[in-house]
């Protein structure tokens, strides 16, 4: 029997603080952006179905480059990864994970039996794709290789150049393989900046996944969604769906679908501020013991005490000023890195509670260095 390994990071919703420089999404919407009470007095409380409503598909499809009959509906982007992991590996079998990586892309294979060989991204390199270390892992018994653009814990993009050839490198080394890229940061932008297109269509062994959480603002709905272009693919995968959860909700799909027909009137505010918060982010650290890496896009990013400067007691002492001043950040040690790097989200406050928070943070590394 396997099990589900606990986790640490269930501290982010379930425990607050006063300024949360751990969270990675960008401020939340309320209901009353959405529609008003009679549009929602109309929304009926019927099962919906197994793919999802498809405005909904339809609306996705048109920014991913898809048909919306390619598209399936799923209870955040979460569920997308269980039930591709669910569906491509049987106990025994590998997937093949970068890290450091959103939890339950790991944890999930793991849950389910699987064989996880990780291949570690460098924080010294930029958190650049390793082709030549993933080729070596690759194995004809691999079923999945996950990871995600821009990546989660710091916002590194890949380029289509890089995902090609990471594409013609599986089909060689483990042709029965899914690649499966998180896109759930992908229109998480930085001021005037253009979205990047999906890669939803590079390739029918590859998977796409996304939500209205992050970028958006709307992760109450719990809204996500994966692509294939990969009929059989699909159908296995909607087959699995409609086994553990049946269908979305009618509610949240409704009220998704709203987001995205207003993407660009929510996404551009949040670019903005995604610049504004970014720049005052660099500049901080030109007067800070920490070193960074440039994200490409997403909410977070990530930053490193240094080893000249933090002994590792050191490393354990910065996490605990930061208590004391109701303040957080990721640990390293929720990505699968070490603690000396934490992820900043620079996105989730306001601009006068991230100035206080930086205020905060710059008081813990002093004490702590």
């Amino acid at each position: 029997m396997t099990a589900f390994a606990p986790s640490a990071m269930t501290a982010l919703i379930d425990l607050s603080v006063r300024y949360d420089l751990a969270e990675s999404t960008c401020p939340p919407l309320n209901l009353g952006d959405l529609a008003d009470a009679a549009t929602l007095a109309a929304v009926p409380l019927a099962y919906g179905t197994s793919r999802g409503d498809a405005r909904l598909r339809a609306l996705i499809a048109a920014d991913t480059g898809v048909d919306a009959e390619q598209v399936l509906v799923t209870v955040g982007a979460i569920e997308a990864m269980f039930l591709l992991a669910q569906v491509s590996c049987a106990p025994g079998d590998r997937v093949l994970l970068a890290t450091p990586c959103f939890p339950p892309a790991r944890t999930v294979p793991e849950g389910l039996g699987a064989r996880v060989d990780v291949v570690p991204l460098s924080f010294d390199d930029g958190y650049r794709l390793p082709l030549d270390r993933i080729s070596a892992e690759l194995d004809p018994r691999t079923r999945l290789v996950s990871l995600a653009s821009p990546q989660n814990p710091s916002g590194v993009r890949f380029t289509e150049q890089e995902l090609r050839t990471l594409l013609e490198t599986v089909r060689e080394r483990a042709p029965d393989a899914v690649v499966l890229v998180d896109e759930t940061y992908r229109e998480s932008t930085y001021g005037d900046a253009a979205t990047p297109r999906s890669a939803a269509t590079l390739s029918p062994q590859l998977v796409t996944c996304s939500s209205v959480s992050k970028a958006h603002g709307a992760p109450g709905l719990r809204l996500g969604w994966l692509t294939t272009t990969n009929t059989a693919l699909y159908d296995q995968l909607r087959e699995a769906k409609f086994l553990t959860t049946i269908a979305c909700s009618t509610v949240d799909e409704f009220l998704a679908a709203q987001v995205l027909r207003q993407r660009t009137e929510i996404l551009a505010p949040r670019a903005k501020r995604l610049r504004e918060a970014l720049d005052e982010l660099l500049q901080w650290t030109r007067d800070q013991p920490v070193e960074i890496v440039l994200p490409d896009g997403g909410a977070m990013c990530c930053l490193r005490l240094p080893t000249d400067r933090f002994t590792d007691d050191a490393v354990r002492t910065f996490y605990a000023r930061l208590a004391e001043r109701d303040t957080r950040v990721a640990p390293g040690s929720w990505f699968g890195e070490h603690d000396r790097v934490f992820r900043l989200g620079f996105g989730h406050l306001s601009a006068s509670d991230f100035s206080a928070a930086l205020e905060c943070l710059a008081d813990a590394l002093t004490a702590g260095s």
